[in-house]
Formats: C-alpha cells, sequence, structure tokens
C-alpha cells in the first residue's frame, strides 16, 4: 500500500497511521504555571530528548482546539513562553491512568493536578510544580521555539524546546549505578488511543 499523506481514509484506513508506525514514543508529561499560578499539567506524546550537552528536550504543542481560546495555543505552550519554564515528568505504569486523566481539555482555570488527584512537589530551580511520585522529573527552561508549516487548516503546530537545568531521580530506581526501567516501567504512546509498558529489556554490543 501507498498513499499520500492525508489520504488515508481513500485507502480503506479510518484514522491516520501515522502515530501507529512512529512508534513507542516516550510521554513527555508536561508541568507548567501560569503567571496567574494556576498550574497546568498535560502530556505530549510527541516529546523526546534532542541532545545530551547542553541537556534538552523539545515537544510539540498541537492547536488548541477550543473556541475561547483565540490565539490556538494550549495553556502549556501560552504558559511556558510566558514563564520561561516547564517541567517534564517521567510516566511509570503507576501514573499511567492519572496521566491519561490530565489530557482532558478543560478551561485554563482547571488545574489538572487537582482534577486527577496528583499531589504537587516543589521544584527546585523553576517555579512550576512537579509530579509527586513520578519516577523521575526534569526542571527546564524554555530555550526557543519553532511554528510548524500550517497544517491545512490555518492552524500551526509549535514545537517548544528546552534546557534542562536540574534532575530529579527516585533512589528506589537506581540498581548498581544505573537507572533501572524495568523497575518502573516506562509508559510510552503507539497509535490511536493505545499505550504500552516497557517490560523487557536487552542489551546489544557494537
Amino acid at each position: 500500500m501507498f498513499f499520500l499523506p492525508g489520504t488515508h481514509k481513500e485507502h480503506g484506513l479510518a484514522y491516520s497511521p501515522l502515530k501507529a508506525l512512529v512508534s513507542p514514543r516516550p510521554v513527555g508529561w508536561i508541568s507548567s504555571q501560569s503567571t496567574d499560578k494556576i498550574a497546568n499539567l498535560s502530556p505530549y506524546s510527541f516529546f523526546n530528548a534532542i541532545a545530551e550537552l547542553p541537556p534538552m528536550v523539545m515537544f510539540i504543542s498541537a492547536p488548541d482546539a477550543r473556541e475561547e481560546n483565540k490565539d490556538g495555543h494550549k495553556d502549556s505552550l501560552t504558559n511556558i513562553l510566558k514563564t520561561g519554564e516547564f517541567g517534564v515528568n517521567i510516566v511509570a505504569m503507576a501514573q499511567a491512568e492519572q496521566m491519561v486523566k490530565t489530557s482532558r481539555n478543560v478551561t485554563s482555570d482547571i488545574d489538572e493536578f487537582d482534577l486527577a488527584g496528583i499531589t504537587k512537589k516543589t521544584a527546585e530551580k523553576i517555579s512550576a510544580p512537579l509530579v509527586a511520585g513520578a519516577p523521575a522529573h526534569l526542571e527546564c527552561k524554555y530555550y526557543d521555539h519553532i511554528t510548524l508549516p500550517d497544517n491545512g487548516r490555518g492552524q500551526h503546530s509549535v514545537m517548544v524546546m528546552g534546557t534542562i537545568v536540574g534532575i530529579h531521580i527516585d533512589d528506589s530506581i537506581i540498581k548498581d549505578g544505573h537507572v533501572d526501567i524495568k523497575v518502573y516501567q516506562p509508559v510510552a504512546r503507539l497509535g490511536y488511543k493505545d499505550y504500552s509498558a516497557i517490560h523487557d529489556v536487552f542489551e546489544l554490543t557494537p
């Protein structure tokens, strides 16, 4: 089968398979805070580390579909552009259901930590709260953003890049000087509404 992007339905595919093909993808559980001190927490599956030195991450914020939001920016993006900081909370299998709850499309006055029953953890280098109980956290300072091409509907996704200024790791997941992901089983996003947790790990030597 071959088809051009956006023509999947003409080839018998009810949904675009792109997210299923490019998988698994790590989930960036992004925490931020508005200038009015309202916390925001939302998962992003177009997320990854992009450099080790300096340590940097990125995530893609898709256009906001809420009618009341005229600039088309999701709350995470708005908060980060105004405050210059955000947190990345690593999602373990134990937090999977709470993570999904924070993906709900709610108004900007709603604190997703409260919505999902999540306790806040105070960060060291940023003002935005972190997810208590997550196996690891990355405290980030905004570096830059790139507006991506028009999506065909007059809207644009935005790539946000941040520099990591602080790292938290739960001591319980460190074994023999290594982070043992089998202990906390990081959650990955697949296509559609599907997720996966990492259970099997193998080592290859070049």
